[in-house]
Order: C-alpha cells, then sequence, then structure tokens
C-alpha cells in the first residue's frame, strides 16, 4: 500500500511538472503580450515593465524561476490587478468555486446513483425509458446551454430565482443545477450499466433464493460491486465541474476561479495564468490519487500494485 501511493505520488508530480512546462510553452507561443492595450505604449516604458516582471529573460530562465518560486509558494504578482499577488486571488476566489462545485458533484452522485439503480431495478419498463430519455438528454446538452436556459426561464421571465452572484442559497440552486445536470446523467447511466452487470452475479441470485429483502440485496451486497465505476468516475467529474463551472461562473456572474482564470487568459496575464492552471492540475492529480486508494476502502478485494 505505501509503496503503491508513493509511485502514485511520484507519477502526480511528473504530470504536474509536464503540464507546467506544455503550459508554459503555450502561453509564449502565443501572439501578443500581457503589455498590449488599445492606448498606445512606449517601447520605453514596455521594456520597464517587462524588467519589472522578469519577462526580459530567456524563456528558460523565466520558467525555472517561477518554478523555484511556486515551491516555496510565491505565485507571482498579477499583472492586470495591480498591486494584488495570485496567491491572494487564488486564496480569496477558490472557496467559491469549490463550494459551487462540491455541491453539484455531491448532487450528481446522490442522484446518479440513486436513478442508475432505479432504472436497473425496473429494467424494460417505463421508469427505466423515461430515466435513459432524461440521461441521454443531459449527455447531449452542454453546461452553458442548461445554465442560460434556466437563467432565461426561472431568472428572467418568471422571476423565481436570483440571477447574479451567490449571496443567499436560493442563489445556488441554478449554478448548482446546471453544473450537475451532464454528472447526473452520466452517473445514471454508469450506475444503471454496473448494477445490471451486478444483479446477475451469482451471489445475487443466490441472495434471491435465500429471500434476502430486495433493498438489503441492492444496498449491502450489490451497490458494493456497482459503485466501483462511478468511484472511478468521481476523479474526472471533479475536473470537469472545476472546468465546467469556468462558463457557468461567468453567466451567472459568480465571483469565483474560474472567472479570474478567463479574465487572465484573455488578458494574458502570464503569472496568473501559470499558477492558476498548476494550481488546478496540483488539485487534480490529488483528488485522482485520493480516488485511486479509495478503491481499497471500497473493496478490498483490489489490490493496488
Amino acid at each position: 500500500m505505501i509503496k503503491y501511493v508513493i509511485k502514485r505520488v511520484g507519477y502526480a508530480l511528473l504530470t504536474i511538472f509536464l503540464i507546467s512546462i506544455i503550459t508554459f510553452t503555450l502561453m509564449n507561443m502565443i501572439p501578443g503580450g500581457p503589455f498590449l492595450s488599445e492606448k498606445a505604449v512606449s517601447p520605453e516604458t514596455t521594456q520597464a515593465l517587462k524588467v519589472k516582471y522578469g519577462l526580459d529573460k530567456p524563456l528558460p530562465e523565466q520558467y525555472i524561476t517561477f518554478m523555484k518560486n511556486f515551491i516555496h509558494g510565491d505565485l507571482g504578482l498579477s499583472i492586470k490587478q495591480k498591486g494584488r499577488t495570485a496567491n491572494d486571488i487564488i486564496f480569496s476566489t477558490f472557496p467559491v468555486s469549490a463550494r459551487l462545485a462540491g455541491m453539484s458533484v455531491l448532487l450528481a452522485l446522490v442522484l446518479g446513483v440513486t436513478m442508475g439503480s432505479v432504472a436497473a431495478l425496473n429494467r424494460g419498463k417505463w421508469v427505466d425509458s423515461l430515466l435513459m430519455v432524461i440521461s441521454t438528454l443531459g449527455i447531449a446538452v452542454p453546461s452553458f446551454v442548461v445554465a442560460s436556459f434556466l437563467l432565461i426561464t426561472f431568472g428572467v421571465n418568471l422571476h423565481l430565482l436570483p440571477t447574479l452572484g451567490l449571496k443567499t442559497p436560493l442563489h445556488y440552486i441554478m449554478p448548482v443545477a446546471a453544473l450537475s445536470f451532464y454528472p447526473t446523467a452520466y452517473i445514471t447511466r454508469l450506475m444503471r450499466s454496473s448494477m445490471l452487470d451486478a444483479l446477475n452475479q451469482d451471489y445475487i441470485r443466490t441472495a434471491k433464493a435465500k429471500g434476502v429483502n430486495k433493498f438489503v440485496m441492492l444496498f449491502k451486497h450489490a451497490m458494493r460491486n456497482a459503485i466501483i465505476p462511478v468511484i472511478t468516475y468521481v476523479g474526472p467529474l471533479l475536473a470537469y465541474t472545476m472546468t465546467g463551472s469556468f462558463v457557468v461562473e461567468k453567466i451567472f456572474t459568480i465571483p469565483g476561479l474560474g472567472r479570474e482564470f478567463i479574465n487572465c487568459i484573455t488578458g494574458r496575464d502570464y503569472p496568473m495564468v501559470m499558477s492558476t492552471t498548476i494550481f488546478l492540475a496540483v488539485l487534480l492529480v490529488f483528488m485522482n490519487v485520493v480516488v485511486d486508494i479509495c478503491y481499497k476502502l471500497v473493496d478490498p478485494r483490489i489490490k493496488l500494485k
């Protein structure tokens, strides 16, 4: 177990290193720069700004300097937001995005596992068909379309829900619904398929023959095996929810990390682009490692090598 964890952490560090190199290379390959604006800026001013932010140095030296500072917890100064560091921006906005994503993931897991189990138990019946239609629709429609539909319908036309920010619990309803719609649909289909496979196993037939209660058979015996593919999906689900929240945050004007990430890309705020990308990469890789370890907790028969 310990050897496996050490190996996974090593792979995680290698992955983060490669992501940082790719991000840094692509960022500097894009034409333009952070100091271009509608107002004309003299070459002397541009050069002075490059010296201030260390952008006058060769690219390899810029990368090494950034990574050294990153390891020590210094993410650098934001170029576009004067007087603010990347640390301040990320750690003041990330809790908002994390709270929104966490609520969406929790809702998707609860609804997806429940709906998938119900569909499997009622295979071929109208309940199964209805849930499959809903899940297919959820997979086909992007989150920004769902967000726009909810905003126009319940916010603008019916005036039932607030549309801007996250000031009250009511403000969370539409963003959480928009973010959780796709993963709920995906988990429903995944859980249905996995549950059907589990229900056809010999030990379930034995439980039926012994007259075990249907509820106990489902949630005590079949669920443990059926839910493993869902746990596998939790890692990518967190990535989808965090990145998907970027567009949703923009639509509902939520002051989260997603909005800052979009702004730093459009504004060519290089320190913020690097810091935000690596921060999200570290978060995603860490969650994937946790998910891999959770396999052993859910099913002790799984061997970690």
